[in-house]
């Protein structure tokens, strides 16, 4: 039995863990949820899986749930704040931790999990984006077990040879890949290109954040959403994927396959390439890294390629998706550069939600950021942390400069 930590319990991702997890009460405990403000999903999800704890991030949530679960006779214990995450993912207890909390927010919870040796499943791209270095440090560590959540990232590990995959993380050692030994000559990432694939570049200036947030082929939340639409998503996957596999900018490429059914793809040196394919639902992935190095099942639906017809790929266009460019920029800048890039698209997404920003303009603000912004080598959390409030108070300067 395996006792669980969901970090990020009521967004998507979260709930499609508890699914797989439902299918599997022989193997699988839920030990403790975690959201950021949704009472009633996150008091549903007490009354399914009876966790010893609960955590919400905001105080007055925190309380009204406190005072539901106390009400309902429960025993769920209730905490409240982001130190209570951090706190809770170190407990002996705590088999494996799933980290699907969004954004930088799920950095510290996250880093505290590899720190305490647990089974990391990240589905957390920006916490791997902001710390590489220190993220994987921490790994190699304290012997955590790092299994990718992304479709991309669990797709390329399921390509990589058996052998590597297998041996490093037993011996708990992802980052000591070697893609070139063991004969992989290319990372290919697939990117659904978003709803905006084909739409006329003129008229990009006035689409809404329903818009945006219209994935064809993905249920996924609204900042993820976006970041699929402007392409950034996978501008953080191929940082992430630098980091998860020790690879190198130029092992790494990415092509547009708009039916989301092939994840990604490994080219190796003798001419194969390995592709891992299924239907575009997260269940998939979360149920591989759950049960690993064993199978279990998800409750997706088999493929049928002869349903699927065709499968369509074709090159980027960086003119159209600037901000995978600038992701690329981030990447080959090194240092804190990628972390100074989500911080400067976490402000810009945000805005655009609100309608603040025009979808245009998530990009041009975050060139601003990074041209404004000092991002030397970081060589620890707090200094990270300082970068990272560095560059959101810079991309929200530049945001009230535009909207002046």
């Amino acid at each position: 039995m395996q006792n669980l930590v969901v970090l990020g319990s009521t967004g998507s991702v979260g709930v499609s863990t508890l699914d797989v997890v439902a299918r599997h009460p022989d193997r699988f405990a839920v030990f403790a949820l975690a959201a950021k403000r949704s009472v009633d999903r996150l008091f549903s999800q007490i009354q399914q899986f009876l966790p010893r704890y609960a955590v919400l991030v905001e105080e007055n949530a925190g309380a009204q749930l406190r005072a539901r679960v106390k009400d309902a006779g429960l025993a769920t214990e209730v905490l409240v704040g982001e130190r209570a995450l951090t706190e809770l993912v170190a407990l002996s207890e705590v088999d494996a931790v799933m980290a699907a909390i969004v954004g930088a927010a799920g950095l510290l919870p996250t880093l505290a999990a590899a720190r305490a040796g647990k089974r990391v499943l990240l589905a957390n791209k920006e916490a791997l984006v902001m710390s590489g270095p220190l993220f994987m440090q921490a790994v190699r560590d304290h012997g955590a077990l790092l299994l990718p959540i992304d479709s991309e990232h669990n797709a390329i590990f399921q390509c990589l040879p058996a052998t590597a995959g297998e041996r490093d993380l037993q011996d708990r050692d992802l980052p000591g890949l070697d893609l070139q030994r063991q004969g992989v000559e290319k990372i290919l990432l697939t990117a659904s290109g978003g709803p905006f694939l084909h739409r006329d570049l003129a008229e990009l200036e006035q689409v809404t954040p329903d818009q945006a947030c219209a994935h064809p082929t993905w249920t996924m939340g609204r900042k993820i959403s976006v970041d699929s639409a402007t392409l950034m998503n996978k501008g953080l996957e191929v940082i992430e994927a630098c980091y998860l596999f020790n690879a190198q900018r130029e092992q790494i490429d990415v092509v547009v396959h708009p039916q989301s059914v092939v994840h990604s793809l490994v080219r190796y040196t003798d001419g194969s390439v390995l592709a891992q394919l299924g239907n575009p639902d997260m269940r998939t992935p979360i149920a591989h890294a759950l049960a690993w190095p064993q199978r279990v099942t998800s409750g997706v639906s088999p493929l049928e390629l002869a349903q699927i017809g065709k499968l369509e790929f074709m090159p980027v266009d960086l003119a159209r998706f600037p901000c995978l460019a600038l992701a690329y920029q981030a990447l080959q800048a090194g240092g804190s550069a990628p972390a100074v890039l989500n911080a400067a698209n976490e402000v810009a997404v945000a805005a655009f939600l609100e309608s603040r920003l025009p979808f245009t303009r998530i990009a041009t603000l975050i060139a601003d950021t990074l041209e404004r912004c000092s991002a030397p080598i970081v060589h620890s959390l707090e200094q990270l942390l300082a970068i990272d409030a560095t560059a959101r108070r810079i991309a929200n300067e530049r945001l009230g400069a535009r909207a002046a």
